[in-house]
Order: structure tokens, then C-alpha cells, then sequence
């Protein structure tokens, strides 16, 4: 009798609960792991997640804080924050046995080291199997069983398509990969240059820029993908132009959101207060700017989200510097 795989969530935020009701509805056994026993008995009381408004938790998916629960596990997806993911990560890695596929679901860059998601997990738990999922999917959408398509990569294409069939459901359709390197870079400058278009729309500078926003900074994005040894078609996929116009043009994305209010004139430290949404492109794009010039790659969208965002220079600097850029060809 074939074993009923056992999925593990890390995180059991909007985007974390989501993905355990995807997993529940393709037939696995699934834990959802909330960070503090407070938050995972309120859960488990209610049957409902503070982040995800009118959703129930159906009695399949077990809550705990008991980090115990990733010895069980045959995958284990990670949707906390890409900067707290290496410290939640380290607090479960001896537990990991070896050769459990990690998925990492967050999309960003470690700011301090500049490690993609994918190098934490090898890093943390080199027995494991390291792969990504991203793509454009909202957490509130995907919760209430509407049409979202992602993709899943991993270095092995055959695992990538394993995990895929492992998280189906008639709504929820994963697409593989075996560009591990592609996806997560597509995954992190979406959301940098989410504010690039955000920061145009609150300066009412017409939806004409922040098309022009999408496709350059679709082309920055490739560039930097290439010369870190990714595909190029990578790019025109889900988890590059489909999340980036998502991210770009939603009113529900934060990162685009975070631009539009910074566009708008709110003060960096009032978007950046505890308790604000977060926003990953805030974190990633000093860093990412930092790996383009090392890489020799031009980037010039991402340098102005990442120098707004140091104080360098203003917004309409900024633009202003976009603007004055030589003309060149496509």
C-alpha cells in the first residue's frame, strides 16, 4: 500500500496557509508550523488564519509550534520571509532527513550575504534536495480555490515534475522546471521592480511608463539571470513576466503598493514602521544592484529602486536619471 506523502509548511502566514490547502486538496497529509504556540492554538481553535479573512482551516491540516513535526515530513515548503528564512531554516535543519525536497516559496535575496533561497537550503541542509516555487499567485486567491499556475524548479528536472504532481489540485496547476537559478532570480527582481512601477504610478506618471517599466525591467531582470548561468526563456515564463505584470499591476501586491505610496511622497521610515506590510523588494534591491555591478550587468531600474531606498536620491531624481538615459537599441 503506497504511503500518503506527509507536506510540511514552515511559516503559517497568508501565503504559508494557502499552500497547506493546496496540499490538503492533492491528498496529503499536511502540518502547517506557526511560530509560536500562541498563534498555533488560537489557530487550532478557530480553524481559521488571521491573514486569510473568511477562509476555514479544514480539520485535515494539523497546526503546531512543535518543531518535532519535520521529522515526519516527506516535503517541507518554506514561506516565511526571505530574510528570516535561513534563521527559521536553522532552528528545523537537524530534523530534516536526508534527501526531503526543501522548497523554498519566498522571493528574495538574503540582504546580508546575498544568497538565493535555494544556496540557505543547501547551505543549512546539504542532504536535502533545494527547489523553488514561484510564479503569479496571491495567497488570498489560491486559498479560495481560484485558477492560479506556478512553477516549481528544482536542479533535477525529474524531482521538479514530482513535486509538481504532489501539489495539483484541479485549480492549482504547478508547472517544472530544472532552472532552479532562473526562477529565483525572476522571483526577487519582480518584486524590485514591482516599486519601480509602483513609484511611477504614484507619481501619476501614466500606465504608458509603467509598461515601459515592465519591459525593461523584464530585459534587466534576463540579463542578470543569463550571466548568473540561468535560461533565458526562464524569463518569459510564469515565474518571470506572468509574476512581474502580476506584481506590477495589482493593487493587492505589496512591493507595488510600497512604490506607489513612496511615489505619492510618504516618508521611507513611515512605509517601513513595524507592523506596515512587507514588502521583500525593500530588502532586495540594494543587494541585487550590488551582485548586477559585480556581474558587470547594467541594471539601471533596480540601481534607481535601491538608491531611492538608500536616500541617495530622491524619487524624481531618479526618474529623472532613467529619463536622461542614452538611447540605445532594444
Amino acid at each position: 500500500m503506497t504511503k500518503t506523502p506527509h507536506v510540511g509548511i514552515c511559516g503559517a502566514g497568508a501565503f504559508g496557509t494557502a499552500l497547506a490547502l493546496i496540499a490538503v486538496r492533492a491528498g496529503n497529509h499536511v502540518t502547517l508550523f506557526a511560530r509560536t504556540t500562541a498563534q498555533a492554538e488560537t489557530m487550532v481553535q478557530t480553524r481559521q488564519s488571521p491573514r486569510l479573512d473568511g477562509v476555514a482551516l479544514p480539520p485535515e491540516i494539523a497546526i503546531t509550534a512543535d518543531r518535532d513535526f519535520v521529522n515526519a515530513v516527506d516535503i517541507l515548503l518554506m514561506t516565511v520571509p526571505a530574510q528570516a528564512s535561513a534563521e527559521a531554516l536553522g532552528g528545523l535543519a537537524d530534523r530534516v532527513r536526508a534527501g526531503t525536497p526543501v522548497i523554498a516559496c519566498a522571493k528574495g535575496v538574503e540582504r546580508k550575504t546575498g544568497r538565493l533561497q535555494s544556496a540557505i537550503i543547501a547551505d543549512l541542509v546539504p542532504d536535502a534536495i533545494a527547489a523553488a516555487l514561484s510564479g503569479p499567485g496571491f495567497a488570498s486567491e489560491i486559498a479560495r480555490d481560484m485558477p492560479t499556475a506556478v512553477t516549481i524548479a528544482a536542479a533535477d528536472p525529474a524531482v521538479a515534475a514530482g513535486l509538481c504532481a504532489r501539489l495539483s489540485t484541479a485549480t492549482f496547476r504547478p508547472y517544472a522546471s530544472g532552472d532552479l537559478v532562473g526562477v529565483e532570480i525572476a522571483g526577487a527582481i519582480k518584486n524590485v521592480l514591482a516599486i519601480a512601477c509602483g513609484v511611477a504610478m504614484g507619481r501619476a506618471l501614466g500606465e504608458s511608463a509603467r509598461a515601459a517599466l515592465i519591459a525593461r525591467g523584464l530585459a534587466e531582470m534576463t540579463r542578470l539571470g543569463v550571466a548568473m548561468g540561468a535560461r533565458p526563456e526562464t524569463f518569459l515564463g510564469l515565474s518571470g513576466v506572468g509574476d512581474l505584470v502580476l506584481t506590477a499591476t495589482s493593487t493587492k501586491s505589496r512591493n507595488m503598493m510600497f512604490g506607489w505610496q513612496l511615489g505619492e511622497g510618504v516618508p521611507l521610515a513611515d512605509l517601513t514602521a513595524p507592523g506596515q506590510p512587507l514588502a521583500e523588494g525593500y530588502f532586495t534591491a540594494r543587494i541585487a544592484s550590488d551582485i548586477a555591478n559585480r556581474v558587470q550587468v547594467e541594471m539601471p531600474i533596480v540601481q534607481a529602486v535601491a538608491d531611492i531606498i538608500d536616500g541617495q536620491v530622491d524619487v524624481d531624481a531618479a526618474i529623472n536619471r532613467l529619463i536622461a538615459r542614452p538611447l540605445t537599441r532594444e
